[in-house]
């Protein structure tokens, strides 16, 4: 399975030829270039532009069938239940054996039972930078509940690129140094194997 970042928190995903593309964003996260991918599918965590912008994905047809086994578990966008920003879907999208989790805008630490069905993950993708989502230290609490073999933080601000309200990633580290989590900090169009 490969993931490439596109930056804020759209990656890719592909699997056997197959591409899924998640959070695609629209031009208000700062210091982006626009966004154009091309993929066989689009998964939005929730309705906000910076994370459903599907104009910039063009859907193609698969070669193959969808790999992907994709699992859906709404929480909430925010720590008053969803008032104020509404739901968020994390999606974990399994295949070749290996599972990966999306957490896309999750707002709070979800409830024992969810974090029970997010465990023995090969990667997790969580938000990092606070303010519209969960902080770094909320991050780094489900990180060490959860126990992914890799965290992929996202949703942060790094010099130019990003939401200007939000934390950047060294928040994160810095807290989760000594932690016994395996980190990779991923770069703008970085692509990695797992």
């Amino acid at each position: 399975m490969e993931l490439k970042y596109y930056g804020h928190s759209c990656f890719t995903i592909k699997s056997n030829g197959y591409t899924v593309a998640i959070d695609p964003y629209d031009s208000m996260v700062p210091g982006y270039p626009k966004l154009q991918l091309e993929a066989n599918a689009v998964y939005c965590s929730h309705g906000h532009g910076d994370h459903c912008y599907t104009k910039a994905v063009q859907i193609i047809k698969a070669a193959c069938a969808d790999p992907f086994k994709i699992t859906e578990i709404e929480v909430p966008h925010d720590h008053h239940d969803g008032a104020k920003r509404g739901k968020n879907l994390i999606r974990i999208f399994e295949a070749e054996g290996k599972k990966v989790i999306h957490f896309g805008d999750t707002g709070c630490i979800p409830p024992d039972e969810i974090l029970e069905q997010l465990k023995n993950a090969d990667v997790i993708l969580i938000p990092v930078g606070g303010f519209y989502t969960i902080d770094a230290k909320e991050a780094k609490d489900i990180a060490l509940r959860v126990k992914p073999e890799l965290v992929i933080p996202m949703h942060y601000k790094k010099g130019k690129l990003g939401l200007p309200v939000i934390a950047k990633p060294d928040v994160f580290l810095k807290n989760c140094r000594d932690s016994g989590l395996n980190i990779k900090l991923m770069e703008y169009l970085e692509e990695i194997s797992i």
